[in-house]
C-alpha cells in the first residue's frame, strides 16, 4: 500500500490526479459515463442503480452533507432498486461526525408485531417467509428522517426531488400513490412552524401517527396481517454507538447484535493471531484460515446473537482478547473443522460442547457516502419479497419477520415487538481518528464475509476498491441460514460442509481440498458490495461497486 501511495503522490504532482472532477459520481451538467468505479477529493458516492448515486451526489452539489446524501439515496432506491428494497423495509444506517470524530448508528430495524395473540399464531402456524405476515413494523422512513433532522442540514422537501421526479416520470402503477404519500409528508414540513428539525418530526409523525398510519392501519386489517397502528405509533428509531474493534492500527465499527455485525469483529480478532499477509492473496492458506475463523465466529453468532433490548448478549466477552485467545487455538492450519463449535464467553472456555448446537437472493442493496468534510454514511437497505403492499399508499412491506425463528428461549426467537437479528451489516472503519473505508453488501449471510475479504483486499494486500472488486471471493455454508425460522436449529443448516470459491488455479482447490473442504467452484457472484476508500495521505477517495451485479453502478463526469 505504501508502494500505492507514492504513486499516486507522484501522479498528483504531475497534475494527473488533479484531473479528476470533485465529484466523480455525479448527477449532472456534463455527460455521463455509466461506471462501476470512479474517484474524487470533495464527495463521492457509491451505491445501488445510477439514478440513485446521482441523487445522492446531486444533493451534494447543493450544499448537503453526507447524512443529506444517503437520505436522499436512500429514498431513491426505494424506486430504482424496487425488488431489493422498497419504502416499508429496513435501512441500518451509520454515521461518522468528522467535528465530533464518533460513529453513531441509527438502529434502522423495525419490531415484530406486539399483539400477544399474533405471537401466538406464529408459534402455532410457522414464520411465513412472505407478505404482510411477515412485516416487522416498517422502519426505513423513521431512520432516514431521525439521522436528517439529527445530523443533516437540508429539509426533507429538499432531499426527496430526486425522487419525486423518479416517480413522476411513471413507470409502475404504484408510483402515482407513493409520489402522492410523500408529498403529504412535504406538506406538513411545510406547515408545521419551528425549526428544520421540528418540521422533519412533523413530516415523520404524519407516516406513524397520523393519518397515513391510519390508512395503513385499515390495510392491515384488510389483509389479515398482525400489524397495526399501535406498532407505528409506538416504534422510536434509537441512536446508538457502534460496536468496534482495533486491528493493526485500523478502527472497525459495525451495529450491535440486532443485525449479524459483529462477526466481522469476531473473525478479525481471530485472524490478527496470523500473518495473513505472508501467506499470499488468495492462498489456500489464507483461504482456509479465514474460513475457520468464520466458522468460529458464525456459530457464536448462531448461538448467542439477538436484538440486545430483549437478549442478554454478551458482546464484550465474545470480543474480548481473553476470548479471542482461547477461540483461536481451535484454527487447525492443516484441517478443516466438520462441527459447529460455539465458544462459551461466560466461562472462558473454547467450547461450550463438542460439535454442540444451541438447544434450542433476497432483496438488499447499497449506499455509501463521503461528503468534501469528511462525513461519512454507510447503509444497507433491504426488504425482501414478496412484500405485502398497501397500494392506496404506494408502501410496499418487508419480510424480515422470517429473520426470526421460533425456537423458544433462543436470543433470536420471536417476541411480541422484537428485532430480528438481521444480515444487513453496513462497515465503517477510521485510522487516526478519520474515515477509511465505508462499505455496504447485498447478500444474506454473505454480507460479513465478503465484507471480510474486501477490507483485508485492502489491509493486508494493498489493494485499491477497483482492484479489490475484482478479485474473487469465497464463502462457507458453515452457519444457519438467516431466513429459515424454523425452531429445531438443524433445519436452519442448508448444506453445512460446502466452500463455495470463484474461479482460482487447480493448485488452491486442489489444497483446500486436502485440509477437509468440500470446495465448490462457482461463477456465480457472491454477495455485491459498494465501497469507498480515502487514501489517508493523497486525500482521494475510490469509490467501486460490484461490476457483475447490473443495477450497482458510479456515474463520472467526464
Amino acid at each position: 500500500m505504501k508502494n500505492r501511495r507514492s504513486f499516486i503522490k507522484k501522479l498528483s504532482a504531475l497534475g494527473i490526479i488533479s484531473s479528476f472532477p470533485p465529484l466523480s459520481i455525479a448527477h449532472q451538467g456534463a455527460r455521463e459515463e455509466i461506471t462501476w468505479f470512479a474517484s474524487g477529493n470533495a464527495g463521492i458516492v457509491a451505491a445501488g442503480p445510477a439514478p440513485s448515486a446521482k441523487a445522492g451526489v446531486r444533493i451534494l452539489e447543493e450544499g448537503g452533507n453526507a447524512v443529506d446524501s444517503a437520505v436522499a439515496v436512500i429514498f431513491n432506491l426505494a424506486v430504482s432498486d424496487y425488488g431489493m428494497f422498497s419504502i416499508g423495509g429496513e435501512s441500518p444506517f451509520m454515521y461518522f461526525d468528522a467535528k465530533k470524530g464518533e460513529v453513531s448508528v441509527f438502529n434502522g430495524m423495525g419490531g415484530a408485531p406486539k399483539d400477544p395473540k399474533a405471537i401466538e399464531w406464529y408459534y402455532e402456524n410457522g414464520i411465513p417467509e412472505k407478505g404482510i405476515k411477515a412485516a416487522t413494523t416498517p422502519s426505513t422512513i423513521s431512520t432516514c428522517m431521525a439521522a436528517l433532522a439529527r445530523n443533516g442540514t437540508l429539509s426533507f422537501e429538499k432531499i426527496i426531488q430526486p425522487t419525486l421526479e423518479l416517480l413522476d416520470d411513471g413507470g409502475k402503477e404504484w408510483y402515482a400513490n407513493l409520489a402522492k404519500t410523500l408529498r403529504k409528508l412535504i406538506d406538513t414540513e411545510r406547515s408545521t412552524n419551528g425549526n428544520r428539525e421540528k418540521k422533519i418530526q412533523a413530516a415523520r409523525d404524519r407516516f406513524y401517527k397520523g393519518d397515513i398510519a391510519d390508512e395503513l392501519h385499515e390495510y392491515y386489517i384488510r389483509s389479515e396481517g398482525f400489524l397495526r397502528k399501535s406498532d407505528l405509533e409506538t416504534h422510536v428509531t434509537k441512536v446508538e454507538k457502534s460496536v468496534s474493534v482495533d486491528y493493526r492500527g485500523f478502527s472497525i465499527h459495525k451495529c450491535n447484535t440486532w443485525t449479524q455485525g459483529p462477526v466481522f469483529l469476531q473473525s478479525l480478532r481471530l485472524l490478527e493471531k496470523f500473518d495473513i499477509k505472508s501467506m499470499g492473496h488468495f492462498s489456500p492458506d489464507y483461504i482456509h484460515a479465514a474460513v475457520e475463523a468464520m466458522k468460529l465466529a458464525f456459530a457464536d453468532r448462531d448461538r448467542y446473537y439477538g436484538d440486545p433490548e430483549f437478549a442478554n448478549v454478551p458482546i464484550k466477552k465474545l470480543l474480548s482478547q481473553r476470548y479471542t485467545n482461547i477461540r483461536s487455538k481451535l484454527i487447525d492450519m492443516e484441517k478443516a473443522s466438520d462441527e459447529i463449535r460455539p465458544g462459551d464467553p461466560y466461562k472462558m472456555k473454547a467450547l461450550a460442547g463438542p460439535g454442540q448446537y444451541w438447544p434450542g437472493e433476497k432483496g438488499t442493496t447499497t449506499c455509501v457516502v463521503l461528503d468534501k468534510w469528511g462525513n461519512m454514511v454507510a447503509a444497507t437497505p433491504s426488504s425482501n419479497p414478496e412484500y405485502g403492499i398497501c397500494e392506496s399508499l404506494g408502501i410496499a412491506h418487508n419480510t424480515r419477520l422470517s429473520s426470526l425463528n421460533i425456537q423458544k428461549g433462543h436470543p433470536n426467537a420471536l417476541e411480541a415487538g422484537k428485532r430480528p437479528r438481521i444480515t444487513l451489516t453496513p462497515t465503517i472503519v477510521l485510522k487516526n481518528q478519520k474515515p477509511i473505508i465505508g462499505m455496504s453488501v447485498a447478500g444474506q449471510d454473505m454480507q460479513d464475509q465478503t465484507g471480510l475479504q474486501l477490507f483485508l483486499n485492502l489491509v493486508e494486500f494493498g489493494m485499491l476498491p477497483k482492484e479489490a472488486m475484482e478479485t474473487p471471493r469465497f464463502r462457507t455454508y458453515h452457519l444457519e441460514h438467516s431466513f429459515v425460522p424454523k425452531a429445531d436449529p438443524k433445519e436452519r443448516f442448508i448444506s453445512m460442509d460446502k466452500l463455495d470459491i470463484n474461479e482460482t488455479g487447480r493448485m488452491v482447490i486442489e489444497k483446500l481440498s486436502k485440509k477437509g473442504h468440500d470446495v465448490n467452484v462457482v461463477d456465480n457472484v457472491i454477495a455485491y458490495p459498494a465501497m469507498v476508500y480515502v487514501d489517508p495521505d493523497s486525500g482521494i477517495a475510490y469509490a467501486a461497486a460490484d461490476p457483475q451485479r447490473k443495477f450497482c453502478s458510479a456515474v463520472k463526469m467526464s
